[in-house]
């Protein structure tokens, strides 16, 4: 007997598996190309991922079509993906695979990635790659689970080509990382939650309630995988979602989680707003300096607090690599707006703001020396 065709199952469809198909179908590459943000709503704005287009020479070595990877858990969110993106893919001319990363942070780990493997065989995605990382627990367990997660998604999608990696975030996801950028007192930037799209990244299912993608997992008669670690409160986040959301959606009534991603959205907006401003006149207010960079004084003063808070955080980021809090940035911004003689201020990373005659200077500490001409 001839093996059944997996496309040719197919689950009868219900308003959940019709949303995530929808979600889906939204992000995928079109016409040979990844689908413009206009089309789609996502960002494209990560500076050290590719738009993800295959070059001519790449791809007369591959077979025909464009592969998009789901990346899988085999949670309900990520199984839902996966079949969504199995039914979808092909109807836009393109291959679907999938790629499970196996953290060992489990005994049964192993058999969790082989399990989620052949669940996604069995929905016909192809390839379908298992990777093992080591989690060496630097920054905390979740930042180096996710450091090494994406380390082997990047990984698989430069081996394979794919043009696009699809994440399962859901709305849920989103509520809870607008909660937690709140509660660290983080900015904007934090606020504004996870992009739709980040180079060669998407979330397709950020408009989607978790409650869905179980439901759309249990219409197709999809068994997901509950992690015992999304159930566990030494997690900050398991907190949020188990704790949390649901007494702030008791107590202020339903929608809260949606108002959350709403206001994400948002703030994503003014971010990208403020970013593209900066982006056009930043040259003309710096200007090199001994072991680093200066700022026009008078150019930062001119501006709304916001954009000066902004411009500074950009300089130290773009120029040091180096991220500062709002206490740091506030206290550089006082050279500008406070000035009375004050001394040099030391930064994270061994870099020093001093305000040197019309001029504030970033340097690495110890080089505070400023350009001959300055007056």
């Amino acid at each position: 007997m001839a093996p059944e065709d997996p496309s040719a199952r197919r689950p009868r469809l219900t308003p959940p598996i019709a949303d995530v198909r929808r979600a889906v179908r939204a992000v995928l590459p079109t016409g040979g190309r990844v689908a413009p943000p206009e089309a789609t709503r996502i960002e494209t704005s990560s500076p050290d991922r590719t738009e993800g287009l295959d070059t001519r020479a790449s791809l007369a070595t591959r077979p025909p079509g464009l592969l998009v990877l789901v990346a899988l858990s085999g949670g309900a969110d990520s199984l839902a993906l996966a079949a969504a993106t199995a039914f979808e893919a092909p109807r836009a001319g393109l291959r679907a695979g999938a790629v499970i990363v196996d953290h060992g942070l489990q005994d049964a780990s192993a058999a969790v990635a082989e399990a989620a493997a052949d669940a996604a065989r069995a929905l016909g995605l192809d390839p379908v790659l298992v990777r093992r990382v080591d989690v060496t627990g630097e920054g905390g367990p979740e930042a180096s689970a996710r450091a090494a997660r994406y380390g082997a998604l990047d990984a698989a999608a430069d081996e394979t080509g794919a043009v696009l990696v699809l994440l399962g975030h859901t709305l849920d996801d989103q509520a809870e990382t607008v909660l937690l950028g709140l509660a660290r007192g983080s900015g904007a930037a934090s606020l504004a939650g996870m992009p739709p799209r980040s180079g060669r990244y998407a979330r397709p299912l950020l408009g989607i309630r978790r409650a869905t993608t179980r439901q759309a997992c249990l219409d197709a008669g999809l068994e997901p995988w509950d992690d015992p670690h999304n159930a566990d409160p030494a997690y900050t986040r398991v907190r949020v979602r188990d704790r949390v959301l649901p007494v702030l959606e008791a107590e202020l009534g339903p929608g809260v989680a949606e108002a959350l991603a709403r206001t994400a959205e948002q703030l994503r907006e003014d971010e990208q707003a403020f970013t593209s401003q900066i982006d056009e006149f930043i040259e003309e207010l710096c200007e090199p300096a001994e072991a680093g960079i200066a700022v026009s004084a008078a150019a930062l003063a001119a501006n709304p607090a916001a954009l000066r808070q902004r411009i500074i955080r950009h300089v130290v980021a773009s120029e040091f690599g180096v991220s500062l809090s709002r206490t740091q940035t506030l206290e550089v911004a006082r050279l500008v707006t406070d000035w009375h003689g004050q001394g040099p201020i030391d930064l994270p990373g061994g870099i020093r703001a001093t305000r040197a005659g019309s001029r504030i200077v970033f340097s690495t500490t110890g080089s505070t020396e400023v350009l001959p001409h300055d007056h």
